[in-house]
């Protein structure tokens, strides 16, 4: 008996051994879909391939995709898997909102250099931000910041640490998550995930620091980031703040909430945008 609860321990063990050096491989999965399959032309638009440099000396590859005329500019962070090339959907969509859009791959995604981590994906976000600001001389009120998945992470990470008169015109998060330990404890219930979390991201503690409008999208179908993360997030953020609900999937469901969807969107920023410009 206690050789099979010793060999049992040491399973146990093994697995927590694993986790802790893998979790890099499994919160980032830049290799599924390396390959730029696509741009832009593919669906009807002009853009212009991007070249970021950031402040540990990396190239990013992104695009800039300008609407004429255009209510304001979106910088799209995207999730954990695949590169800038599998969210062509998500780019007609906010094009036929009227949205200019940067959107840049992370470290070590799609043609971007390096490899990926927490530290390294604000470094970009930052560089993608300064981009819009210094190459393109846009001020922060024309620039809004959505995040993805992953992405929801980035792009709240990057409105946390911008001087609250220096942030952007609002701020939308589409299947947040309210921090990597939480999400892996809920996930995983029978691992010590909160202690052995390498990551953070935070996204609960960031819509607390943030002055921009958000808007919450979510899901209640949603198979990877259950419904109540994103409400989660809702709750612990300040106004103003709206919560957009939708169906359909993690990956799937801001195509299958249209029209619902775009029009949410499209009354958020109406809303917001006039605002702040007042």
């Amino acid at each position: 008996m206690l050789r099979v609860v010793a060999g049992l321990l040491a399973v146990y063990c093994l697995v927590l051994l694993l986790l802790w050096g893998c979790q890099a491989r499994l919160l980032y999965l830049p290799h599924v879909g390396r390959e730029v399959m696509g741009t832009p032309t593919d669906i009807g638009l002009d853009w212009e391939p991007v070249r970021l440099r950031t402040s540990d000396d990396l190239t990013l590859a992104g695009w800039w995709v300008p609407a004429e005329p255009a209510r304001a500019t979106l910088l799209f962070f995207h999730g954990n898997a695949g590169n800038i090339s599998h969210r062509l959907a998500s780019i007609r969509q906010f094009h036929r909102l009227g949205l200019s859009m940067l959107i840049v791959d992370y470290r070590g995604y799609g043609e971007s250099e390096g490899r990926p981590s927490e530290a390294g994906t604000a470094r970009d976000a930052r560089a993608a931000w300064q981009w819009l600001i210094e190459r393109r001389g846009l001020a922060a009120e024309e620039i809004v910041l959505f995040g993805r998945s992953l992405g929801a992470g980035v792009a709240a990470q990057l409105t946390a640490a911008l001087p609250p008169d220096e942030g952007p015109a609002a701020l939308i998060l589409e299947s947040a998550f309210r921090s990597v330990p939480k999400l892996g404890q809920r996930l995983y219930p029978f691992l010590p995930v909160r202690w052995l979390s390498r990551f953070d991201y935070d996204v609960e503690r960031y819509v607390t620091r943030r002055s921009a409008p958000l808007l919450v999208i979510h899901s209640r179908a949603d198979e990877i980031i259950p419904f109540s993360e994103g409400e989660a997030v809702f709750e612990a953020a300040r106004e103003p703040k709206a919560l957009l609900v939708i169906h359909g999937g993690h990956n799937t469901g801001f195509l299958d909430s249209e029209p619902e969807y775009s029009a949410g969107i499209a009354a958020f920023l109406d809303e917001h945008l006039q605002t702040r410009r007042r």
